[in-house]
């Protein structure tokens, strides 16, 4: 695998746009209208032959032409072009570029890496939705909106998924370090970029949306290394049938068996969801709770039944429940009634008013041996919910990492 100029794809000091436009609905116009729209701060070039200026800003008629070598180049040309751009890039001293073009054949796809190699120059794409890297503000893509920038890196063979991400994370307050479409990954791939996000200092964990991998050794050799130092979170597709089929179509590339993914994911260390809901509830607990330290668990409910459904979660992933220990107990019998659970889950009953949620939690944040707090409540009509949220609100954020 490589990581070689993936910085130049992720974190690029300039950029162009071959085949900018004004066209309404084309990609190129709507490229070029996301890259100027965004708070990116290098130099930003259009290329096209056929205008002089877009939005009052000069317009080159040719790679040639441009002033400086571009570190990103986003190709939305034909596709009998995008190999000729590859190889003048590469001259030039560009190192990364999106191909956002699609229809292009296996010929063609060829010799655009052909193209590429004499300059170890990487390839994204082709038939890409392009990328996002919120930090420098830059949105280098077709995508109809811009990403809140966090710590969440997201990558994926589905466009689609890319922007269904981007509107559920915005709507959630939810902030990214990258959004990457892989495209048809004639070049960069789940290997390159899982080996450069391991390292990557904003990026804390890793969402992936797979529908093949072409390169298993590679990819496993990857995702072993970033499972050691952040969470990786897999939503895989083609589970069996139909979605096998369609994912095959879709990618190009034989999905292959299930139950070998399955076994692999769990081998290299990443955990697999099944939904997209899944994988959207993933990614706002990643966000929002930044990993606990503490190895052990503890249950806070005001129903039976939920921390009942909590522990069995608990007990299949192998998670420790907490001893609450005398000390610990003595502060939750001044707080709660006489017959609460005096256990870990520990249930401070149906009707509780606002006041003993707070101090409930403030008593197992005093506690270290409480481990990490999974806070949990089931509305009632006693106590509006909002009420509760803003009496424990202050708690939470000054005990981040053990607040869930």
């Amino acid at each position: 695998m490589s990581i070689r100029h993936l910085d130049r794809l992720l974190s690029p000091a300039s950029v162009a746009v071959f085949g900018a436009s004004n066209r309404p609905g084309s990609v190129g116009a709507t490229v070029w209208r996301n890259l100027r729209a965004g708070r990116f701060a290098g130099p930003v070039y259009g290329v096209n032959p056929k205008h002089r200026a877009l939005d009052g800003v000069p317009i080159f008629s040719s790679a040639a032409s441009l002033p400086a070598a571009p570190d990103l180049a986003l190709i939305c040309t034909p596709p009998a072009t995008v190999a000729p751009l590859v190889a003048q890039l590469g001259a030039l001293g560009t190192r990364a570029v999106v191909i956002v073009t699609a229809g292009m054949s296996a010929a063609q796809k060829q010799a655009a890496l052909e193209a590429a190699r004499p300059f170890t120059l990487r390839l994204l794409g082709p038939n890409c939705l392009g990328l996002l890297s919120p930090h420098i503000g830059l949105n280098a893509s077709f995508a109809h909106t811009d990403a809140l920038a966090g710590d969440v890196a997201f990558v994926s063979q589905s466009g689609a998924l890319v922007t269904a991400v981007l509107d559920w994370t915005r709507s959630r307050g939810i902030g990214l370090s990258h959004l990457v479409s892989l495209g048809d990954h004639c070049d960069v791939d789940f290997g390159d970029l899982l080996d450069h996000l391991a390292s990557d200092a904003r990026t804390r964990s890793i969402l992936l949306y797979v529908e093949s991998i072409e390169s298993p050794r590679k990819f496993m050799s990857a995702a072993r290394a970033a499972a050691r130092n952040k969470p990786v979170i897999v939503l895989k597709a083609g589970r069996a049938g139909h979605g096998v089929q369609a994912a095959a179509s879709h990618t190009g590339a034989l999905a292959g068996s299930d139950t070998v993914y399955d076994a692999a994911i769990r081998r290299a260390g990443m955990l697999r969801v099944d939904t997209l809901q899944e994988l959207f509830v993933a990614a706002e607990t990643l966000s929002r709770f930044r990993g606990s330290r503490h190895g052990t668990l503890t249950l806070m409910t005001n129903g039976g039944g939920a921390g009942v459904m909590a522990a069995d979660a608990a007990a299949r992933e192998d998670v420790a429940l907490a001893d609450l220990g005398t000390t610990l107990k003595a502060r939750l019998d001044a707080v709660l009634p006489a017959h609460w659970s005096h256990a870990n889950p520990i249930d401070i009953i149906g009707d509780a008013p606002v006041e003993r949620y707070a101090e409930t939690l403030a008593a197992l944040l005093a506690d270290e041996a409480a481990g990490a707090v999974l806070f949990m409540h089931a509305p009632t009509a006693i106590v509006r919910s909002e009420d509760i949220a803003r009496a424990c609100l202050p708690l939470v954020r000054s005990h981040a990492s053990r607040v869930m």
